[in-house]
């Protein structure tokens, strides 16, 4: 499945349909499974997001990077949460059955601002990871604080490649205390999964506060 099809705008010989609908419609046929997003994801409306919302949306790379490159502001990877779960149903995205062991993950990226009060949050990132298909250097790492998944596939020199799944606009009623300043507000968000050798690796979901990334 590949998902990292160039942005052609120009249309077909003889066709009347605006360039600007021919790139909506290429972005969201990125996302290989919308019709299975969870219900209370509303759709988005590509022309209401900023150049740089619709980077966040699509980009196969890390969102750490993108982050630093926007902000010129060096990323912090901080985890709220992880531990170990098994699987009391199989899971379709990560291709497991029932009873098998993930590692559930939160994390916050953020910068911190010129005057070094608090934290600018610009990522609330949840992650189901399939230990067993991972690295010895990938497991250990997990347990180091300050480093994000992207960097990890980087250090473990895996070949991956992801298949964004779904996207959408929602707003977070329950979060991490860490982001509590957050609850109700409008969050972009985005899901998808890590593959190496056709094996899901993670399963990934992105939320990116709209009051921030709009600025």
């Amino acid at each position: 499945m590949n998902v990292n099809k160039p942005f052609d705008s120009t249309p077909p010989s003889g066709s009347t349909t605006p360039p600007t609908h021919m790139v909506r419609k290429r972005m969201k046929d990125l996302f290989v499974a919308q019709s299975a997003k969870p219900v209370g994801l509303a759709e988005v409306n590509l022309a209401h997001l900023t150049p740089f919302q619709r980077v966040l949306l699509v980009t196969d790379g890390t969102v750490t990077r993108s982050i630093e490159a926007y902000t010129l502001s060096p990323v912090e990877v901080v985890v709220l949460d992880q531990e170990k779960q098994t699987l009391p149903t199989p899971h379709v995205w990560l291709e497991l059955p029932a009873g098998a062991e993930i590692v559930a993950r939160q994390v916050v990226l953020q910068t911190r601002s010129k005057g070094g009060e608090l934290p600018i949050i610009h990522t609330y990132a949840t992650s189901l990871i399939a230990t067993q298909r991972l690295p010895q250097v990938i497991k250990e790492g997990l347990e180091i604080d300050g480093e994000g998944l992207g960097g990890l596939l980087r250090r473990g020199g895996l070949e991956t490649r992801r298949d964004l799944l779904w996207c959408g606009l929602e707003h977070l009623e329950a979060v991490p205390e860490a982001i509590g300043h957050l609850e109700g507000e409008p969050f972009l968000s985005r899901t998808y999964r890590i593959v190496s050798d056709k094996e899901p690796l993670m399963l990934i979901n992105e939320r990116f506060p709209l009051a921030l990334t709009e600025k």
